[in-house]
């Protein structure tokens, strides 16, 4: 039997608003790590590139399309949307552009250091999630998803099913003609592999999170603001 999520206060609420911002930015910056890395796509890109070879659209709206498209898929799977949702569309992509910004030195050029570069972004990844997943207060549209089919497929490891999720979007964007390089294969199995490890580290399962939708998260503060303390 499982165990009654605990109750949550409105303070809980916001200092869980300050970890999800926290745990983007850790998140964000091993994003730009693989971008800095320099030694090819990772697969959500290759399905976006490949989108917008056979569309009239450009890269990032077919990007935009991507990530609606995965909204309904997460809705239909009935997973929650929540604040994490919202603050994570609203910040990630401009966390990473910061991050690309301010960084002083040239890309990468060597295909090892490269290798090494892209393996260390996907540890800022995890833990980045392992931040912003803990306030509870759900996931961005591709986490969802990572999660919905984690919990149809509870005996399989979650890093596991990362690796099932990218190699079905890597093998839709090859299949569309999208560019794959040797850092798209890296990223395809990587990201999971070091996920995994790192989630049994730290012993986090994210598919035992009770994560709160909007509704219920703007209840808590409403009565919060009807009973102050």
């Amino acid at each position: 039997m499982k165990n009654a999520p605990e109750t949550c206060t409105a303070k809980q609420v916001f200092t869980g608003w300050g970890r999800i911002v926290i745990g983007l930015l850790v998140f964000a910056f091993g994003v730009h790590l693989t971008i800095f890395a320099n030694i090819g796509l990772a697969p959500w890109d290759c399905l976006g590139m490949g989108i917008a070879k056979h569309t009239p659209f450009n890269y990032g709206i077919a990007m935009t399309l991507v990530a609606v498209t995965v909204l309904l898929i997460d809705l239909m799977m009935k997973e929650r949307i929540g604040f994490g949702t919202v603050i994570d569309a609203l910040l990630t992509g401009n966390f990473v552009q910061m991050f690309n910004s301010l960084n002083p030195f040239p890309l990468n050029r060597k295909l090892l250091s490269g290798a090494a570069i892209m393996m260390i972004g996907f540890v800022f990844m995890a833990v980045g999630m392992w931040i912003y997943m803990r306030a509870e207060q759900c996931c961005g549209p591709r986490d969802s998803l990572l999660v919905g089919l984690g919990k149809r497929m509870p005996k399989i490891p979650i890093g596991v099913v990362e690796i099932l999720l990218w190699g079905m979007v890597l093998l839709a964007g090859w299949l569309l003609g999208g560019p794959v390089g040797i850092g798209t294969l890296i990223s395809t199995f990587g990201a999971g592999l070091v996920m995994q490890l790192v989630y049994q580290m730290i012993h986090f399962e994210p598919r035992k999170l009770h994560h709160k939708g909007i509704a219920e998260t703007l209840r808590i503060i409403s009565a919060a603001h009807r009973n102050p303390l």
